[in-house]
This record gives structure tokens, sequence and C-alpha cells, in this order.
């Protein structure tokens, strides 16, 4: 196997991955409350009648059905 067989193996293998984590964050989302958003104040409420600052600390804290 040739060193460029190997690269693109190894580069599907990465992206095939991703590609499972998503279906897996898609099923069950886990609050980050590390989550790195802006400070920008763009106020959403949610269907879990929470204010949010702005749609990325709502969808850090799983939140869903938002509004601005």
């Amino acid at each position: 196997m040739n060193r460029a067989t190997k690269l693109r193996m190894l580069l599907l293998s990465l992206v095939l991955t991703g590609a499972m984590a998503s279906v897996a964050h898609a099923d069950k989302c886990v609050p980050d409350p590390n989550a790195i958003c802006p400070f920008i104040v763009s106020p959403v409420t949610c269907s879990n009648g929470v204010t949010y600052t702005n749609q990325c600390f709502a969808d850090a804290a799983c939140a869903t059905g938002c509004h601005a």
C-alpha cells in the first residue's frame, strides 16, 4: 500500500468517524456548560420557557423550539 492510499484511507476513516459521531449526537444532546459562545445579545426563547442570550447558548443547553 503506497502513501497516497494510506492517506486516503485515513481521511475516509476520519470522515466516517465524524459522521457516526454526528448521528450519535443527533439522538441525545448532552448540555455543554463550557461552550464557547460569542457574547452577542440576540435573545431566543425556547420551548422549555427559558430565554437564552443567543442561539449558541441555547444550543449548548440542548434547548429546542427556539425563536427570537
